[in-house]
């Protein structure tokens, strides 16, 4: 077996579940932390660590099983682009784990904090290529790249990454099959879960029904769960059912509060479904999703309703 394939699996086994963290960046902003940035979130490695150190111990405190690092926007080409060298790159990559397993330990050296809980997991954001790109094409995977560009993108920071001190990778926010392969096909030795984005409750953002998508990438050995992420939540009852109807691999949903992002303005609107995901975290389950966390704009709340809703679900269910 794949190092390190048992852990979430082992989380499913003892309680069912596995509650990921919620929104990273959209969590620094609210403290006050400006990322219009190409490097996003990762802008705040470089500046105020501690920042971030402080936003994943808050979502352990509210229940968080897993710690999804910063590093989703620090890619080699993003980050010597500003004047590092490669070395520095790859110690700001490197860093972006740290930061998250000094927080896990933080937390998890609190006896308190243990009473009722696993020693959460530290999962390492492999962001795609859209988002280095700062364009917004991760929803929509239009790049125009061959699949060994790809391949030869995400190569290093995936051998960084798995190296770091990290459980798994968290392949996130993959709006095309090309870079889902591509992915793939370098995930050979360590585990990973692969979350595309979705445009509707049928299909990824490039189009490519969701169902396909799900059925190519089940078959890598090292992915350990696949589904969706920064998808509008409205979406996921249907695309958790297409999902499962062509894999047994856990399923993963952690959708965006369904805000909508402008990237003309770099802003947020409010829309209707604000709300949706503390009320239908429960119907996920039902439909195979055991990573169940939160996107952009979700909070430590969010997680805490999260995990209150599926706990309360399993003892009524348990009880019954």
């Amino acid at each position: 077996m794949i190092e390190n394939m048992a852990a979430i699996h082992d989380f499913i086994e003892r309680q069912g579940f596995v509650i990921l963290d919620g929104g990273l960046a959209t969590e620094l902003e609210a403290h006050g932390e400006s990322l219009n940035h190409p490097l996003w979130s990762a802008k705040i490695l470089l500046s105020a660590p501690e920042k971030i150190a402080a936003v994943h111990y808050s979502y352990f405190l509210a229940g968080a099983d897993v710690a999804i690092t910063s590093s989703y926007q620090a890619t080699f080409p993003g980050l010597t682009a500003l004047g590092l060298s490669l070395k520095e790159a790859e110690q700001v990559i490197r860093h972006s784990v740290q930061v998250a397993v000094e927080a896990r330990d933080r937390f998890w050296d609190n006896p308190r904090n243990r009473v009722g809980r696993l020693r959460p997991l530290i999962a390492a954001s492999v962001g795609p290529y859209g988002a280095f790109l700062h364009d917004g094409s991760e929803y929509r995977g239009d790049y125009g790249v061959s699949r060994d560009v790809l391949e030869d993108f995400h190569r290093e920071r995936l051998t960084v990454l798995s190296d770091s001190g990290a459980d798994l990778l968290a392949c996130e926010s993959i709006p095309s099959i090309l870079e889902a392969e591509a992915l793939c096909g370098l995930l050979t030795d360590f585990p990973a879960w692969i979350s595309f984005t979705c445009k509707d409750n049928a299909h990824i953002s490039d189009g490519v029904k969701f169902d396909d998508a799900v059925s190519i990438v089940s078959q890598a050995e090292s992915v350990v769960a696949i589904g969706l992420n920064c998808t509008a939540p409205s979406h996921v009852d249907k695309l958790l059912e297409r999902a499962r109807s062509v894999t047994d691999k856990p399923l993963v949903g952690y959708p965006n509060s369904g805000e909508l992002y402008d990237i003309t303005t770099c802003g947020w609107r409010s829309t209707a479904e604000v709300g949706m995901i503390e009320q239908a975290a429960v119907g996920w389950h039902r439909r195979g999703a055991r990573l169940i966390g939160g996107c952009c704009r979700t909070t430590p709340e969010t997680i805490r309703s999260i995990r209150a809703a599926l706990t309360g679900a399993l003892v009524n269910t348990e009880s019954n």
